[in-house]
């Protein structure tokens, strides 16, 4: 979706002419400024952002900052785009951060397969074999748009990027290897340039900036230069070279399990399954191997298996193209007369999130796998990472813009950190409910891992390296005959008692799921630039199950907006619909201040607008007329048509009982909410507010410089001695 015309008529428009004097800003932290400003405005010579990885976070990252108004730029070690499909679901908030980049969440939707080829998971002893059992991860409501104004998608990751890279092209970015670039040394890197084969060696610390070394090579000759930058952000992925020049360490579960990746190509397989057995995963287990093929896309016949692999037992070199094309073939049932083995990766799962993601006085920050590493259960690594960048865009740029001071940078880390922690549990839950499968067919994967261990730190270990692969492969072997056919079926008493648990688990719900609303649309900051609630044991985030969730709209500081369909007012005649996300524009740092008709909201708006204006930050007022108010708009022309920088939009009820805007946000019409930059809710009041003024000047100070104002210091500290 492109930025709707109503949000376009906001963007640069002036908000006051005239700069106002309200107690108590004389004291505000905003006019002492002086202390960082040296390090985060001024020299023109130095890089305002430079981003480490241009991976999907990197990229989204550049576009947002740009879109700001953020000069940066990104270094990339590789020298080129990898084309290995990796990651390949984006979730639900993805989207709707993609639909703000010019339309990018329709052209995903557009070219990602269609819903019905990848809905399910499949559960069978071959591709051509007999069916264990499937899943279907799509549910009625994921195709209604009732809480969400777009759904998830199925999208290889290096189709994404190319995407991205598109769309930062259309931003005048052009891409780089540093050749005929002539040296840098303490000079600026060019902003909306990636410099591939560009890795980060140091980082050094100065008063006025950062001087970042990055290492390439010239003429057959590895060459340095520097860069000089504000903030650094390392994007750089779960090996992040940032993180550990920053001495940062992980913490949580390593080596949960090693595996080899193997991407292959074959239309063969697709047709066959486009056509008998559609699905995005399918779990293989027969007496000859085991595996999760990833159809990244049937009709391009494009695939990844995902192998268990032992090292060092095994090592990559066990696995050429030949081996792999007969591990495929005995995977798939048949030989395919056009596979095409394209790579072959070795890789090893973690749990795992940094200790910290800000760092050296907020001027290098850590994003996405550089920050957190969980296993591929339920697709939360990229998605992480892109709301990682959403979160972190617009607290930059007002830094930079000299709306907010530094530190306001520290609540990227208090916000993102315990998301980061709580998708970490809810990926390991997810990935045991992975393991429940084959476990139910007596192929338990712990007590194969246990075996391994025992081979490499037991007695095992001071056997010859052959013997012990003989024991691993012997041990694997008997394990792989339990899901022979003479075994599992119905009519042997241990197979029919393994498949009736399998069917249990299947329709409890047990098993790997692809989709959870509830953690991803509902996620909830509980602090940071908000203005926290006070809480109860009722508020208190649930503790992952690995089990889907419906998703539950609400108004409470720190969740996403709810999403509600409106239409624009007086405009009788308009027929365009639009979501409430489409209120918060993404080309400047504008908050959103949400009200109903009524005199005393009125009075928050202005006052809001008064106190927002002192603080130097854009706000823009939405007036919710309820559905069927367009008549009474004519009729009544009130104070609240004359607010400067206010739209007035109807709500739209899917049916007569459909519940109201601020039925659906738990909260009543004599309320408003203060929507940030990203989407997230600032502060909300359910009920009128007797002093605006001093409310709202509150508001600010929490959320844009993370402190309270001094006169509710006072009150609160006389209080105290009361």
């Amino acid at each position: 979706m492109e930025v709707p015309k109503f949000i376009m008529r906001f963007k640069g428009k002036g908000f006051s002419t005239t700069r106002i004097k309200l107690y108590p800003f004389e004291y505000l932290p905003r006019r002492s400024f002086s202390d960082f400003k040296k390090s985060f405005s001024g020299d023109d010579e130095v890089l305002p952002v430079l981003i480490v990885g241009a991976g999907p976070v990197g990229l989204v990252l550049s576009i947002l900052l740009t879109k700001l108004g953020v000069r940066c730029a990104v270094l990339e070690k590789s020298k080129i785009f990898s084309q290995h499909p990796q990651a390949h679901f984006i979730n639900n908030r993805s989207m709707e951060v993609f639909r703000k980049l010019n339309g990018l969440a329709k052209e995903i939707q557009k070219l990602q397969p269609p819903v019905d080829l990848w809905r399910k998971f499949m559960y069978c002893t071959s591709l051509s074999g007999y069916i264990l059992g499937s899943v279907d991860h799509m549910q009625p409501q994921d195709f209604e748009q009732v809480v969400s104004p777009v759904s998830v998608a199925h999208f290889s990751q290096y189709k994404l990027t190319r995407l991205l890279l598109k769309q930062l092209e259309n931003l005048e970015f052009r891409i780089s290897n540093g050749d005929g670039i002539e040296e840098l040394n303490h000079r600026l890197l060019g902003e909306r340039e990636i410099l591939m084969g560009h890795e980060c060696v140091s980082i050094k610390a100065t008063d006025p900036c950062l001087t970042v070394g990055a290492s390439f090579i010239k003429e057959g000759k590895k060459t340095e230069r520097k860069i000089l930058c504000k903030i650094l952000v390392g994007a750089d992925g779960a090996g992040s070279t940032v993180r550990k020049l920053m001495g940062i360490g992980m913490q949580g579960e390593r080596g949960l399990q090693n595996l080899v990746s193997v991407h292959f190509l074959s239309q063969d397989l697709g047709q066959y399954l486009l056509h008998q057995r559609p699905g995005m995963l399918f779990f293989i287990f027969n007496t000859d191997a085991i595996g999760v093929l990833v159809a990244h896309d049937l009709s391009q016949g494009e695939f990844v298996l995902q192998m268990p692999f032992y090292p060092p037992q095994q090592n990559l070199k066990d696995f050429s193209s030949k081996v792999c094309e007969e591990l495929i073939f005995k995977i798939v049932g048949w030989e395919l007369k056009d596979i095409n083995v394209i790579d072959i990766k070795p890789w090893v799962m973690h749990a795992e999130v940094a200790e910290k993601f800000v760092a050296c006085d907020n001027r290098v920050i850590l994003a996405g796998d550089a920050a957190h590493r969980f296993p591929p259960a339920g697709g939360f690594g990229m998605n992480t990472g892109i709301q990682d960048a959403h979160n972190l865009a617009w607290k930059i740029a007002s830094v930079l813009q000299d709306i907010s001071p530094p530190s306001i940078l520290q609540t990227y880390e208090m916000e993102r950190r315990q998301i980061a922690i709580f998708n970490t549990r809810l990926s390991v839950q997810n990935f045991k409910a992975a393991m429940e499968v084959p476990s139910a067919l007596g192929l338990d994967p712990a007590a194969a891992n246990s075996v391994h261990r025992i081979i490499n730190s037991g007695i095992g270990s001071i056997l010859p390296s052959g013997l012990q692969r003989a024991i691993l492969d012997g041990i694997f072997a008997a394990g792989r005959a339990q899901v022979s056919e003479s075994i599992l079926n119905d009519k042997n008493p241990l197979g029919s008692l393994r498949l009736a648990k399998l069917r249990r688990i299947f329709d409890e719900g047990k098993s790997l799921q692809l989709q959870f609303p509830a953690e991803d649309l509902g996620f909830r900051y509980l602090e940071g630039a908000l203005v926290p609630e006070n809480y109860n044991a009722s508020h208190a985030p649930e503790a992952p199950t690995g089990r889907r969730r419906d998703y539950v709209p609400s108004a409470e500081p720190g969740l996403r907006l709810p999403h509600m369909n409106f239409r624009l007012l007086p405009k009788l005649s308009s027929e365009e619909i639009f979501s409430t996300l489409d209120l918060v524009s993404g080309d400047k740092v504008v908050f959103l201040l949400i009200i109903a008709p009524k005199n005393e909201s009125y009075n928050l708006a202005q006052a809001a607008l008064k106190v927002a204006d002192g603080f130097r930050v854009s706000l823009k007022i939405c007036v919710m007329w309820p559905s069927g108010s367009v008549k009474e708009i004519g009729a009544n022309k009130t104070a609240l048509m004359s607010i400067k920088d206010c739209i007035h939009v109807e709500e739209i009820r899917r049916s007569a009982p459909s519940p109201s805007w601020w039925d659906i946000c738990q909260m009543t019409d004599r309320g408003a909410i203060l929507v940030r930059p990203d989407e997230h809710i600032a502060w909300r009041t359910k009920s009128e507010v007797s002093d605006p003024i001093s409310e709202m000047q509150n508001v600010f100070s929490l959320v844009l410089l993370g402190k309270r104002t001094c006169l509710l210091q006072e009150v609160e500290a006389k209080l105290k001695h009361v």
